[in-house]
């Protein structure tokens, strides 16, 4: 197990190369307020006097300290060159290679180092200083002295020393692999002891606790430690070790550390001879030893799987970022080959990576066609914008200046081409969101294609700028195609069309039945004759109901009786100026006798027995209020007009509906998706822009960097972690 500190101190010195966090490595913490002998105590372990002192905060970097045994005859860390092959002890920085052997020399680099990094205004810093200390004295240790806890700010220091020293504590005793040294001075009362407070906020079992009592010389006349020592006030499972530092007259007589550690140990034999054995430095660096080594035993597992893990990790993100580029023009082609393939994988929805947060690519593009533009065209109600005197006004202008017998062709086709129009601006806005999509697919094809992306910013701004080129070509075609499908509908209104007719032979039987309704309520007008025990008011009703069952009777015989004639009955020729009279009852020479039922020589424009209306789920709309009241056949006129409207409507709507996503995917989807490739190959594949398209991006650059130095120490880690054999973790 004693080989278990020194590989620790390798994983250090390893990943101190990268300056890495990632890996918690097993170490103590020491940890305490200021002024409460956290220097000493580290002195006292390392035999000899090289931290900063004064009056104050001095330790304002956390200063990492290993300790490493180094007998006579080692040869591992001893050389030559370094002057270190018969030393006893020397020092040696991470930031220098220079050999320390006198460690007042150490002391003042120290604090030159400090006063680099965290500046003379007696601020703190996060970084590290990295200290080695070889000794044939000391045990192997691996230490990190943090700055005291303090709560008011001092001189020039921040405002918010506090919590700036309090962050950068818990950043080290809460990893996990961290055994807390949670130093207490005996003249204080342990009750108040933040160390203590801390150490058990970020471990409450205490499983990896050891406190240290110091300046037990310093009591008060007449009181002693036992109690503390015993466990008896703050119980700390690790375990309560007392200690004796120098004073600060001592310090300044240079009193020398064995010489110290000699008075303390007279000291515990005098004042606590029951409990000298297991207090005082000695003891403190022994227990330390064993503590750090049984706690790496336990860390070493977890240590190398997560070693192994990191490995992993940042063996892929070396290979996202790709190797240096050897052949440009083959890489360059690679580049715009993978795009493409990506790009139409996107909108195909064959892509390996697909979206699970949002729509993108031909996902999107379908819930654009079927349901944003499906949406728009179902909300515009046919008749909208119309009222009954607009109808009514276009029938009159239509007529010229005689009076109708019938409802004018003109007035039908003026209106419906007004209503059809209203279809353009939405066709026209569904192109314009595919458009927007097709843009979209760019920033969103694949992450292996964004990396390349990333590493080429000249590239990626070439191709963004091709494609949007590409896709602005094809916009003015679109939308040509798209407003020649409504101009076609408002070219040609085909009135024989087969849906329109269905509703167009409805036409007489509603008139039919309109007259006998007015017949019927005539007739019961002029009734004065009531039977006995009943009422006018239930009579009529009553009346009405009986009426109406007739008139339904009479409405479905008619319609199958014009279903018959017209499988019999070649079509007459049409009217010469309306159309509509073919779908209304011919006048004759008795127009009373033809009032009820069509002509029998009425050609019926029907293919099929009931006629299917497309479901409307909007209101009517409602009629504005006119300046006179509509009489009776003017009403009938805007309501056969509103019927054929509606009907007419909605067969170009289904059309339009149908037509418009087909015209966007030939003119502009499809047509991107097969010119892509040959699109980018001829406007980038140019000999002179190779080379400066793919000037590599620093920051990608740098990251690989990065990645290939930390994926360098994981392998380096593993090899020294392996080297370890189960024997010694036993």
């Amino acid at each position: 197990m004693e080989a278990l500190i020194p590989v620790i101190n390798k994983l250090q010195d390893v990943f101190n190369t990268v300056g890495s966090d990632s890996i918690q490595l097993p170490q103590i913490v020491v940890l305490g307020s200021q002024s409460s002998g956290k220097s000493s105590v580290l002195e006292s372990l390392v035999g000899r006097s090289f931290l900063p002192r004064g009056t104050g905060i001095v330790t304002r970097c956390p200063l990492i300290l290993q300790l490493i045994h180094c007998p006579i005859e080692d040869r591992e860390h001893r050389s030559p060159e370094s002057g270190t092959m018969n030393a006893e002890e020397w020092g040696r920085f991470y930031h220098t290679k220079k050999v320390f052997t006198d460690f007042n020399h150490i002391r003042q680099e120290i604090e030159e180092e400090t006063e680099r990094k965290a500046g003379t205004n007696n601020g703190i810093c996060s970084e590290a200083i990295n200290l080695k200390i070889f000794s044939i004295r000391v045990v192997n240790l691996t230490l990190v002295d943090l700055p005291g806890i303090t709560k008011v700010p001092v001189g020039d220091q921040p405002e918010d020393i506090e919590h700036q020293i309090r962050e950068l504590v818990l950043k080290y005793i809460e990893n996990p692999n961290s055994i807390i040294l949670a130093v207490t001075a005996a003249n204080t009362d342990m009750a108040t002891s933040e160390a203590l407070k801390l150490a058990k906020d970020v471990d409450p079992d205490g499983r990896r606790t050891l406190a240290v009592v110091t300046k037990l010389d310093l009591m008060d006349a007449g009181t002693d430690a036992i109690d503390i020592l015993c466990g008896r006030v703050i119980p700390v499972k690790l375990g309560i070790i007392g200690v004796m530092n120098r004073s600060q007259q001592d310090i300044k007589d240079n009193k020398d550390i064995e010489e110290q550690l000699k008075d303390e140990a007279a000291f515990l034999q005098r004042k606590y001879p029951t409990l000298a054995t297991r207090n005082g430095t000695p003891y403190l660096a022994k227990t330390l030893n064993r503590l750090l080594m049984h706690h790496i035993r336990d860390c070493l597992p977890d240590l190398k799987t997560r070693v192994n893990v990191m490995s992993s990790q940042f063996q892929s993100l070396l290979n996202s970022y790709g190797e240096d580029v050897k052949d440009q023009s083959q890489t360059l082609l690679q580049i715009i080959t993978k795009f493409a393939s990506a790009y139409c994988s996107t909108i195909e929805g064959t892509a390996r990576n697909i979206e699970t947060t949002e729509l993108c690519g031909g996902a999107r593009i379908c819930y654009i066609f079927h349901e944003t533009f499906g949406r728009t065209l179902d909300s515009i109600h046919p008749l909208a914008g119309l009222t009954k005197m607009d109808i009514l006004t276009a029938i009159r202008n239509a007529t010229g200046p005689r009076p109708a017998l019938f409802v004018p062709e003109v007035s039908f086709e003026l209106l419906v081409k007004r209503q059809i129009r209203r279809l353009e601006e939405p066709s026209l806005r569904c192109v314009e969101l595919i458009h927007e999509e097709m843009q979209r697919i760019v920033q969103h094809c694949g992450n292996e294609v964004q990396q390349e992306m990333l590493r080429f910013p000249k590239l990626h701004e070439k191709i963004v700028d091709v494609v949007t080129q590409l896709l602005r070509r094809r916009l003015p075609a679109t939308n040509d195609m798209v407003e020649n499908l409504v101009a076609i509908e408002l070219a040609y209104i085909n009135t024989k069309h087969p849906d329109f007719h269905k509703d167009a032979a409805l036409v007489p039987s509603l008139l039919k039945a309109d007259n006998m309704a007015d017949n019927y309520t005539t007739q019961n007008a002029r009734r004065t004759n009531t039977p006995r025990g009943q009422s006018p008011q239930v009579l009529s009703a009553h009346n009405i109901y009986k009426q109406q069952q007739q008139l339904q009777q009479e409405q479905q015989n008619d319609s199958i009786e014009q279903v018959e004639k017209f499988n019999h009955v070649n079509e007459a020729p049409l009217h010469p100026n309306n159309w509509l009279s073919n779908i209304l009852p011919p006048a004759q020479n008795n127009p009373r006798e033809n009032m009820g039922s069509p002509s029998q020589n009425t050609p019926i424009h029907n293919t099929s027995s009931s006629p299917v209306k497309p479901v409307n789920l909007l209101p009517d709309v409602p009629a504005t209020q006119s300046s006179r009241r509509l009489t009776d056949k003017e009403q009938k006129d805007c309501d056969v007009i509103e019927r054929l409207i509606k009907s007419y409507f909605y067969i170009v709507r289904k059309s339009i509906q149908d037509s418009v996503p087909k015209a966007i995917m030939h003119f502009l989807v499809n047509f991107v998706k097969d010119n892509l490739q040959s699109e980018l190959v001829t406007h980038l594949y140019k000999s002179e822009k190779v080379e400066t398209l793919l000037n590599e991006s620093d920051h990608i650059a740098i990251r690989r960097k990065e990645a290939a130095d930390m994926l360098k120490a994981l392998t380096r880690s593993n090899h020294i972690i392996s080297e370890i054999r189960e024997t010694h973790m036993w």
